[in-house]
């Protein structure tokens, strides 16, 4: 039997960021990791680990049948000449073409579902199509991995590989990574937004917030940070310009950006599987401000570790929340800050999905073997 396993992503950080811990204990059991994604800067990394890469060009965010056909019958290709043991899908596109192209061949295929998606999420077309390949690509899959049982709901009552869904707490956070903190003094309290800069995560909210803050608490900073994926730099630029926000663009190293910051702010409108970033800040020992969303609140018990906006899309909730949370003394925000960190110990540890994973390739391993 070999000892191969193939893991299809739509950006090699889904691999670096969220499952290197997964890539390494694979390597030290003596398997082969092949990682099929789009080229990326995480790439060389992920060699240097011991992974093979393999370029697969992805359209991300388009719908085109005949690009996505080409994609289905580049990942069925790759799979007759690397014959994994198993496939792992992450993403909508290697989860839906991926499971195809698996199911195909009679590799066995374990999927994880990182968010549904607006398209999706919503009632239409688009919806009715991805439920439809969904049923078809996952009628053969081991496993399914869903982060928030709002998905798990979805799943079940579209009746999408019922017997096959399993819960996990998101991708979990690497508690070694991001570590605890010290909660920094308030000379200036610092707010943080750490996401792709658009719409959906809530940009629009937090610049407004900003605005109206600052005119009464001086003494506060509102930092932004990530890759615009919308046409957000020029509304950024005026808004640096006047003093209300400062952008940094992308930030590699979070925890140690975090180690200035009071207080994280995600007002997500989007359908997540489980905020990473969340995760990562409550991990550091930081309060957190989100929305009742599903792949939000499960991070935040109100009042104990964060807020919770129960709308995403009203400004002046998220005003009011965040000015709650500066009328708060330095010891309360603190000990918001350490109650986080023991909730993702106690919840979110990345040992927990790693320990599922690994179960679910040793319980195949031992099927193979019989």
């Amino acid at each position: 039997m070999n000892k191969r396993i193939l893991i299809l992503v739509n950006h090699e950080i889904v691999v670096y960021n969220f499952r290197k811990e997964l890539v390494i204990e694979l390597l030290s059991q003596g398997y082969e990791v092949y990682i099929s994604s789009p080229p990326g800067k995480k790439i060389d990394l992920l060699v240097d680990m011991g992974a093979k890469h393999i370029d697969t060009q992805i359209n991300r965010h388009g719908i085109g049948v005949l690009e996505d056909y080409r994609l289905m019958r580049f990942y069925s290709r790759m799979m007759r000449d690397i014959k994994p043991m198993v496939v792992l899908t992450y993403t909508i596109k290697p989860n839906i073409y991926g499971g195809f192209a698996a199911k195909k061949n009679k590799i066995p295929y374990v999927a994880n579902i990182t968010g549904l998606g607006s398209a999706v999420e919503k009632p239409g077309i688009l919806q009715f199509i991805t439920i439809s390949l969904y049923k078809r690509a996952f009628s053969k899959i081991k496993t399914v991995y869903l982060q928030n049982e709002e998905n798990m709901k979805f799943f079940i009552n579209h009746n999408i590989s019922i017997d096959k869904l399993k819960l996990l707490p998101g991708s979990g956070v690497n508690l070694d990574e991001f570590q605890l903190i010290e909660y920094p003094k308030e000379d200036t309290i610092r707010f943080a937004f750490i996401s792709r800069v658009m719409k959906s995560k809530g940009i629009d909210l937090y610049l407004e917030s900003a605005k109206k803050i600052k005119l009464n608490h001086p003494n506060t900073e509102f930092h932004v940070c990530g890759f615009c994926e919308e046409d957000y730099i020029t509304v950024l630029e005026e808004y640096q310009e006047q003093g209300i926000v400062i952008y940094h663009g992308m930030v590699d190293d979070i925890s140690a950006f975090l180690s200035s910051i009071h207080c994280l702010i995600h007002p997500s409108s989007y359908p997540e599987g489980m905020s990473n970033v969340l995760l990562e800040a409550a991990a550091s020992g930081r309060p957190v401000i989100t929305t009742d969303r599903s792949g939000c609140k499960e991070v935040v018990d109100e009042n104990f570790n964060g807020f919770v906006i129960a709308h995403p899309y009203d400004t002046t909730k998220l005003f009011n929340v965040t000015t709650s949370f500066l009328q708060l003394s330095h010891d309360e925000k603190r000990k918001m800050g350490l109650n986080g960190r023991n909730k993702m110990i106690k919840q979110f540890d990345r040992k927990i999905v790693l320990d599922s994973y690994l179960k679910e390739i040793e319980e195949l391993q031992n099927e193979l073997t019989e």
